[in-house]
């Protein structure tokens, strides 16, 4: 299986991309882990609605570009499903055994996601009804992922 990340900006904070090192290496021994990072739009604080659907729409595009036809897309979005880790794990079995070897999970920029990259996802998923800092996303979504496929193999790791 392939797990894809594709994430808006880069990761700034070297705790930050230590962390995502050590979830990489720890679940190249079930999948194959990429993260993608597209470059985020400039946005200033005080933005009207109209330049931040222009913000969104500029990083959707650089996003789309890298989702290929063939995986299955999951958006994180406040707005999607929230499921348990459980639940995450058995979403990856069902997707494994349905026939989809590729998975793709997007996080958006500090705007959130485009309309056209929610459109496209097969999946809405939410981590919480909170706003969690984009960047900190990646290591969460990571974590998640690793703990996923631990729970799948009957490993110990879930608590």
């Amino acid at each position: 299986m392939k797990i894809t990340i594709i994430a808006v900006g880069k990761l700034k904070e070297a705790h930050l991309r230590d962390a995502i090192s050590e979830y990489a290496k720890r679940l190249s021994k079930y999948a194959k882990f990429e993260i993608i990072e597209v470059a985020d739009e400039p946005a200033g604080e005080k933005i009207s609605p109209a330049e931040e659907q222009i913000v969104k729409a500029k990083e959707g595009e650089r996003i789309l570009k890298h989702v290929k036809d063939n995986c299955y897309c999951v958006a994180t979005a406040i707005a999607g499903e929230m499921l348990t880790s459980e639940g995450l794990a058995d979403k990856i079995t069902k997707l494994s055994v349905g026939g989809h070897s590729h998975i793709c999970f997007i996080i958006g920029g500090s705007l959130g996601l485009s309309a056209d990259v929610l459109k496209r996802a097969d999946f809405h998923l939410s981590f919480s009804k909170m706003t969690f800092p984009h960047q900190l996303m990646r290591v969460m979504l990571a974590e998640q992922v690793y703990r996923a496929f631990r729970i799948n193999c009957n490993e110990p790791y879930h608590k």
